[in-house]
Order: C-alpha cells, then sequence, then structure tokens
C-alpha cells in the first residue's frame, strides 16, 4: 500500500532560499537572530539581512557570478548564516564542507563541485590553502574572522557595490550542494534546489511549529543538511533566536542551556545518551526546555525514555529523513502527548511512502512487516551532481527514492526504522563510506585485502572495523598500525576504530564484498561472548 500523510498539503514554496529564511528579517529589526555561546556576540535580525546583503553585493563585485559554487568551510559561527544566503543572493550554489575534512578530502569535493570560491575560518586556513592548491581552479579563499593576504568577510560588510539583481528559478537552481554517500560508494554532490530546500520548511511546520518565542540551540554542525534545516533555515524563518555553539563539549552546551533559557533542542542520540546519564548534568538548570527532538542516526527507545524522564520533559521526539530528501520525511509530532516508543514518527505533508519486500522490491508488504523505505514528495533532491546513474539507482521512473533503510509502518502511519540495506556506516550521525576506507587500506603495502564494516561499541555507537588481510611484507603488522594509518589520512569520525586480521575477505563472483558475511560472524562472536 502507499501511505499518504494524513496532514493536509502545502503550497511548494517556490522562493531562493535566501527568501524564504529571511523574508521577514527587516520587519524582525531588533530582534536576536543569532547569539554566540562562547563570547555572547549577537546578530539582530536587520543586521543578518543588511549584512548577507552587502556580503552578496561583494562577492559579485569580485566576479562570482551566477551559476558558480561556493565552498563553505567553517564550524558554527554567527557568520555562517550570513554568508550561506550571502552566496546564495550573488547567485552560487553552496556545498557545505565538514570541518574536519582532510585537505585531500577538501580537494575531492571541490574538484567534483568545481567549487571556485572558499569561505573558511583562519584555524582551517592552511587546510583549505592545500586543498586548493592540490585542485586549481580555485579563485579566492575568504576568511570569516581575520588572516593576513586574504579577504574577511568583515570587510565585506563595507562594501558599496550594488547588489546583484540575480533572477532564480526555484524549482532548478540548486541552493545547497551537501556531499552524502546515499545507499553504497563514495560521496556525491546531493543538488538540492530553492523550493526542495524551502518546501521542507513548509512541509516541517505543522508537526513541529515554532515561533519567535523560541530559543534553539545550534551545536549540530550548520554543514549538515540536519542542522542547516532544523537550526539555521527554520528557525530563522520563523523569527525565533538561535544560540550557535561551534562544538559538542557537555558543560559549554548545559551552562548555553542554562544561560539562555533555551526551550528547544535539535541533536543526535548521543547528545541524548549524555543528557540522560552523564553527572554533570544534574549541575545546571535546564527547566527552560519545552522539547527535544533528536535525528541523523536511530536513537534506543529506553535511552529516549531515560532522558525525558530525568530532564523532565516530554517524551524525546524523533525524526527521519535523509540529505537526498532535503532532509525530512518524518518528525513525531509535538503536539503528541504520548507517541508510540521507538517510532521516527508521521509523514510530513505532501509525502508519500511505501515499504517493499527485501526479496522482491516490486512487492509491497503489509503493515507491520519489514521492508525497504521508499519516499516520494517535493522534498526529493535533484539528483547526484554529474552522476546520472547513480541517481537513476536512488530515484526510480516514478519518483521514489529507494532509502536503503529497513523499516515498519503500523496501521496508523508511525513509521519505525529497524535496520539499513546500506553499506553506509552513520557514526554519531555522520557518514562513513566503507568503500572509501577500503580504498585508502589498500594503498598500504603491507594490506593485500581489506573490507570495512559497521559493528558497535559499548556505547550503542556505529563505528568502523576493518577487516585486513596482510600482504607478504605484512608480517608485522598490527591493528594498531591499520588504525594510525587510516587516521592520518581522513577526518577524526571516519577513523578504523577496531582492526581485526583475516585469511581472506568474503567476495562474489562478482568480486563484490559479502559484508552480510562479515556481519554475521560479528554477531556470532558476540552471542559466544555473552
Amino acid at each position: 500500500m502507499v501511505f499518504r500523510s494524513e496532514y493536509a498539503d502545502v503550497p511548494a514554496l517556490d522562493l531562493p532560499i535566501h527568501e524564504a529564511a529571511l523574508g521577514e528579517a527587516a520587519r524582525l529589526g531588533d530582534t536576536l537572530a543569532l547569539i554566540d555561546g562562547t563570547n555572547g556576540n549577537s546578530l539582530t535580525y536587520a543586521q543578518l539581512d543588511g549584512f548577507h546583503r552587502r556580503i552578496a553585493a561583494a562577492l559579485a563585485e569580485a566576479g562570482l557570478r551566477q551559476g558558480d559554487v561556493l565552498a563553505l568551510h567553517s564550524p558554527n559561527t554567527i557568520a555562517y548564516p550570513a554568508v550561506f544566503y550571502g552566496a546564495t543572493r550573488a547567485g552560487a550554489s553552496v556545498t557545505t564542507v565538514h570541518p574536519l575534512a582532510t585537505a585531500e578530502e577538501f580537494a575531492k569535493q571541490l574538484a567534483d563541485s568545481r567549487a571556485r570560491w572558499i569561505v573558511t575560518v583562519s584555524p582551517l586556513l592552511e587546510t583549505a590553502r592545500r586543498a586548493a592548491e592540490l585542485t586549481g581552479g580555485v579563485r579566492e579563499i575568504y576568511v570569516c574572522d581575520q588572516a593576513e593576504g586574504h579577504t574577511s568577510i568583515l570587510d565585506m560588510l563595507a562594501s558599496t557595490a550594488p547588489e546583484p539583481e540575480i533572477v532564480i528559478d526555484p524549482g532548478q537552481d540548486v541552493a545547497a550542494l551537501p556531499y552524502s554517500s546515499g545507499t553504497t560508494g563514495t560521496p556525491k554532490g546531493v543538488m538540492l534546489t530553492h523550493r526542495s530546500i524551502a518546501t521542507n520548511l513548509e512541509q516541517l511546520r505543522p508537526l513541529v511549529p515554532m515561533t519567535g518565542e523560541e530559543r534553539v540551540l545550534a551545536v549540530l554542525p550548520f554543514f549538515h543538511i540536519y542542522g542547516l534545516t532544523a537550526l539555521m533555515n527554520a528557525p530563522l524563518r520563523c523569527g525565533a533566536t538561535v544560540v550557535v555553539l561551534p562544538r559538542f563539549d557537555l558543560a559549554q552546551f548545559l551552562a548555553a542551556i542554562q544561560t539562555h533559557r533555551i526551550t528547544g533542542l535539535y541533536v543526535a542520540p548521543p547528545i541524548v545518551l549524555a543528557l540522560a546519564k552523564h553527572s554533570l548534568v544534574g549541575e545546571y538548570d535546564l527547566s527552560s526546555l519545552r522539547y527535544i527532538v533528536s535525528a541523523a542516526a536511530p536513537l534506543d527507545a529506553e535511552l529516549a525514555a531515560a532522558c525525558s524522564a530525568r530532564l523532565g520533559v516530554p517524551p524525546v521526539r524523533q525524526a527521519y529523513g535523509m540529505t537526498e530528501l532535503s532532509p525530512g520525511t518524518h518528525v513525531v509530532p509535538l503536539s503528541e502527548e504520548q507517541p508510540p516508543p521507538g517510532t521516527v514518527g508521521k509523514l510530513l505533508p505532501n509525502t508519500e511512502m511505501r515499504i517493499v519486500s527485501l526479496e522482491d522490491p516490486a512487492q509491497e508488504v503489509e503493515p507491520g512487516t519489514e521492508g525497504e523505505i521508499l519516499i516520494r514528495g517535493p522534498q526529493v533532491m535533484k539528483g547526484y551532481l554529474g552522476r546520472p546513474d547513480a541517481t537513476a539507482a536512488m530515484i526510480d521512473a516514478e519518483g521514489w527514492v529507494h532509502t536503503g533503510d529497513v523499516g515498519r509502518a503500523d496501521e496508523d502511519g508511525w513509521l519505525y526504522v529497524v535496520d539499513r540495506v546500506k553499506e553506509l556506516i552513520k557514526y554519531k550521525g555522520y557518514q562513513v563510506a566503507p568503500a572509501e576506507l577500503e580504498a585508502l587500506l589498500l594503498t598500504h603495502e603491507q594490506v593485500a585485502d581489506a573490507a570495512v564494516i559497521g559493528v558497535y561499541d559499548a556505547e550503542g555507537n556505529e563505528i568502523p572495523k576493518a577487516f585486513v588481510v596482510r600482504g607478504a611484507a605484512g608480517g608485522t603488522l598490527s591493528e594498531d598500525d591499520v588504525m594510525a594509518y587510516v587516521a592520518e589520512r581522513v577526518a577524526p569520525y571516519k577513523k578504523v576504530r577496531r582492526a581485526e586480521f583475516v585469511a581472506a575477505v568474503p567476495r562474489a563472483a562478482s568480486g563484490k564484498i559479502l559484508r552480510r558475511e562479515l556481519r554475521d560472524r560479528e554477531k556470532a562472536e558476540r552471542t559466544e561472548e555473552t
């Protein structure tokens, strides 16, 4: 059967994302839009509106043209939204870059996206410079703060250049170009149009309404589509105040909730775990919290209940989606007093879902039966940049996105995500592609073959584990050697955290790694241990 949203359809929001998010900014005037949770610096809505327009003018004067790609390489700061919206107002697509990416990883994204402009921060400047050198084609590197020899975003605010007059086609022009591994393979540029991102904000509004009285804490990264939507676009569109933190530090996080009287949290499961169990939580006044939403990875129902009970807030809500879906498709409504434990929510307006058999994808399964989740709606991406075959593998001829996730839906439409068909590993919400780590391991002169799967550590986090076949010269190769080799060459969240030496990697006749055999082996070993 086709599951359809029980909520009334919302009209597509045919606006550029900067207008969708900041359309009321001038009217909101001195209302605080952004507060730096580390030092108290702030921007009003009037300042944010004016600053992003000056940045757009300065970028256009420097030569940025409609259709160019700008790489935004920064942790969360109060400057991030102004740069993002300034770039889109100037006609650029913004490819968001993980601030912990290595120069080599950054260079791959620059080359694939054909980004000609970089905006970074001074602590990350050397990585950005090296990435630009490796790639070629980058015209200029700007900084959000100050660095000798580089134009600062702060300098752009004094620009007297005319504001660019760009005609944007919201349904076709790409606003954001985050990178995702999809169901398999290496990271690909996800083309999200102005319309798909803006319309997803409208789809979320009936289930997770937000007002100007809200104060949300932005600790999840803006470069990730979850943070970009839930912690930047959505609250700024509604006139809320966003308190910004560059990274998760529990004491700083709790102090920000207490100091700024945060009303809503959008987090990932590791933060829910800390809130439920860490002794430090009891030292802070968190009574301002009215709701918590968790997404980006599955959340254990018992952990969610423990967090809710400890903080005295309504049940922790979950949400579901993926980068390719702008990202939201499901959320537990804030109005639902007692949602079923473990559910990721109900369909957003204008969204349809099918659940199909894992053995025969042409067959739909009955409610309550597990299968692969398929989604269709206006939030679906335009496609993968330069990869029509990968796009066709993800989105079928009828417009259904094959998510690669396994779930079941009950008769009332509540969705439960139980597993993944896809090979992607999600370490604390960040995507790690096994194929990327395997390719890297094979560059080691003492490694003959390798396979990587996700396993779970003692805290319930999915982590990358490598199965390694030693080469002829690899007799002394140790587990620590393997992990160190990878750690030196990838961002920290991609590190191999366990390694095991095997005689051979199981492969099909086609050469494809039989990961299920490795997973089954892991499960058998865990069973023996317990």
